[in-house]
């Protein structure tokens, strides 16, 4: 019998993908009419290519569309009520909500409540409580971004308008990460339609939110400060988000590695057999994860050397920080490179994903806390 041929994008597309599309055409046009007159040729191109992206994940990705029009209309609702800085102490909404510290305060009670209530699913087998988990993990994702977009709003209203894109120090890569990896994470939930996977991922997230409180209480990190010369530069808007989507990445693979540790001891006739990840779930899921992050990593690190080039006149110079993101680099070169030629799998692998995150928190946060160099701006 003839095998018949999968439909193509365009005969997939349904009139709410083309209402997603016309809408996303609406408000990047409605962008260029308020800030046109003060946008780079770099900008607009920048502005363009992200409302391509946004088309394609909504195509891609149903759920999306909710999450980024809620996302879209609180942060441009905050910035309507701004008509200064200190609007954020006077005003309801932005004192409580969202404010970029309101927003990112939510996110940091909403993904631990996530985590603790994946780990009663898992324990309970309860699909329920897996979509409640999820629900939580989509509404902390979204109050983070929401954070970050309106405290790049803020810069701008801070004495002289520095105005920046917030991935410039520790505390606002730290949120973030945890968005990122818990959007790549949705995704994959929803790819292989469980939710037994929830509560290892997002303990990494909620460590990561540890980390951001007791930055922000600690040292006063969510102060906004004028930027250092070196991060002057538009290479900070696309070489930051790139390289934490491979940050992001390496973090889920890990903690599936763990999960797979894990699964790999439980007898299948357990009853914890039917709640956690499959071997094959966590196998997929992880592999997947490190292809995407270490293609992202790559063209953060090609992108991290043409910024060097531009600041420092030189493409590498050994820095500490350039030299552990090559280990990091080749770490999962290699991985891959045994996944694909040797079909290497399993509790080696797993193993290696869970050391892999080491090498690269050491490479994130170590080189700032025990090294110094170039990159030295970035310290704790």
């Amino acid at each position: 019998m003839r095998q018949m041929r999968r439909p193509s994008l365009w005969q997939r597309l349904t009139v709410s993908d083309w209402a997603w599309a016309a809408l996303v055409a609406v408000a990047t046009a409605g962008t260029f009419q308020v800030l046109g007159d003060v946008m780079n040729g770099y900008e607009v191109v920048i502005t363009l290519f992200t409302a391509g992206v946004m088309i394609g994940i909504g195509w891609h990705w149903s759920e999306s569309k909710i999450y980024m029009a809620a996302v879209c209309l609180l942060s441009l609702f905050a910035v309507m009520r701004y008509p200064a800085l200190g609007a954020a102490q006077t005003d309801f909404f932005l004192q409580y909500l969202l404010s970029s510290q309101s927003a990112i305060m939510w996110m940091s009670a909403l993904f631990p409540a996530a985590t603790l209530v994946y780990g009663v699913s898992l324990f309970t087998g309860h699909r329920f409580t897996g979509q409640v988990a999820s629900t939580l993990t989509w509404f902390g994702a979204g109050a983070g971004l929401v954070g970050l977009l309106v405290r790049w709003h803020e810069t701008h209203l801070f004495a002289g308008g520095i105005g920046y894109i917030p991935v410039s120090n520790l505390y606002e890569v730290f949120v973030l990460f945890a968005v990122i990896t818990a959007l790549i994470y949705l995704y994959y939930e929803k790819a292989q339609q469980t939710y037994s996977m929830g509560f290892f991922v997002l303990l990494v997230i909620t460590a990561s939110v540890g980390f951001l409180l007791w930055y922000h209480f600690d040292r006063g990190a969510s102060q906004i400060e004028p930027l250092v010369p070196a991060l002057k530069s538009y290479w900070m808007k696309i070489h930051v988000p790139t390289n934490f989507i491979g940050y992001g990445c390496f973090a889920i693979a890990a903690m599936l590695g763990v999960a797979y540790l894990i699964r790999a001891r439980v007898p299948d006739d357990s009853k914890w057999a039917d709640r956690l990840p499959t071997l094959k779930q966590i196998d997929d899921v992880s592999y997947r994860s490190i292809a995407l992050g270490f293609a992202f990593f790559t063209v953060a690190t090609i992108l991290g050397a043409l910024w060097a080039a531009e600041a420092w006149g030189a493409y590498w110079s050994w820095d500490p920080k350039e030299t552990w993101a090559l280990i990091v680099w080749l770490n999962y070169a290699a991985w891959l490179h045994l996944r694909y030629t040797k079909g290497l799998r399993g509790t080696p692998m797993a193993w290696w994903a869970v050391i892999g995150l080491f090498v690269t928190t050491f490479a994130f946060l170590g080189v700032n806390m025990f090294l110094s160099g170039l990159h030295s701006y970035g310290e704790l």
